[in-house]
């Protein structure tokens, strides 16, 4: 019996051992739950927003290592770092031509100011704040251009929406950092109106380059003319004056007209000399006979 009493008394200290330990692994791991229950990191680049009962703590979390009360506390993070949000509007222009406008819109949550944004619209900020003002923004500004000045104007219209968004946003902690308009499509109809008024103006412009073609090459021929008759003019002064020259220098001489008289004859022999002596003697042959 000793032996036996000894047995079952070791045997209930062995069971209130393990039964000891086994509570001792209970609450160790409760106790490991609530620890990494307790503590939260927020990321470079996110803000956290802390709720206690749901109620949100209006002062943002930043970045590292953070504990909060298990089972009571809560944390919404929020990405504060530059996001991309793309979309597409369709609206009427100045001139009531329907235009599709594709718009990409770079922007983030202003820092700090998550847990006023997270009591007003939640974390779907995106959905309910910024897809709707994108496209008030869009319809509203495409509305004061035409078509055409769509296209041609790009740049403003993009700058236009720009500064709309940036101060529509602002009122709501978005800061918008760049807007790009990625593509302005048009009906069917007013894209075949613009491809024929530029292909008009194409040929309008080459038959603008013909003409100045044409233009310029009478200018070079007029004064290549020009060129010509000037050379000639001066050939014949030249000559006029040479002549002149001679005449005076012989002029001096007595055989001035014998000379004029030569350089003036035409090759012919007058037909009647009336009596008179000819004034220069000319040998002549005459059915082969020479006559002075």
């Amino acid at each position: 019996m000793p032996a036996y009493g000894q047995g079952k008394e070791e045997r209930e200290k062995q069971f209130k051992k393990i039964k000891r330990m086994s509570w001792m692994g209970i609450w160790s791991v409760i106790a490991i739950i609530l620890f990494f229950s307790a503590i939260y990191t927020v990321q470079s680049g996110q803000e956290g927003v802390l709720l206690t009962f749901n109620r949100v703590n209006m002062v943002a979390i930043g970045d590292g290592l953070h504990f909060k009360a298990p089972f009571v506390q809560k944390v919404v993070k929020f990405d504060i770092k530059t996001q991309k949000y793309v979309t597409g509007a369709s609206s009427a222009s100045q001139d009531l031509q329907i235009v599709s406008t594709e718009l990409a819109v770079n922007y983030k949550v202003i820092q700090g100011t998550s847990p006023e944004i997270f009591s007003l619209v939640g974390v779907s900020y995106e959905d309910r704040v910024i897809q709707p003002m994108v496209q008030e923004v869009v319809k509203a500004t495409t509305a004061t251009f035409t078509a055409e000045e769509l296209i041609t104007k790009r740049p403003a219209v993009k700058e236009a929406i720009k500064e709309q968004l940036i101060e529509k946003l602002a009122e709501r902690n978005v800061l918008v950092e760049e807007v790009s308009i990625t593509d302005f499509d048009f009906s069917p109809e007013f894209n075949a109106a613009i491809e024929a008024k530029v292909t008009a103006e194409q040929k309008a412009l080459e038959a603008e380059r013909v003409l100045d073609r044409i233009r310029i090459e009478a200018q070079q021929a007029e004064a290549q003319a020009i060129g010509v008759k000037n050379a000639r003019i001066a050939e014949a002064e030249g000559d006029a004056q040479k002549i002149a020259l001679i005449e005076k220098q012989l002029s001096k001489s007595p055989k001035y007209i014998e000379w004029l008289a030569t350089t003036r004859w035409n090759g012919e022999l007058p037909k009647v000399t009336g009596g008179a002596i000819p004034f220069v003697n000319i040998p002549m042959e005459e059915d082969g006979l020479a006559t002075s």
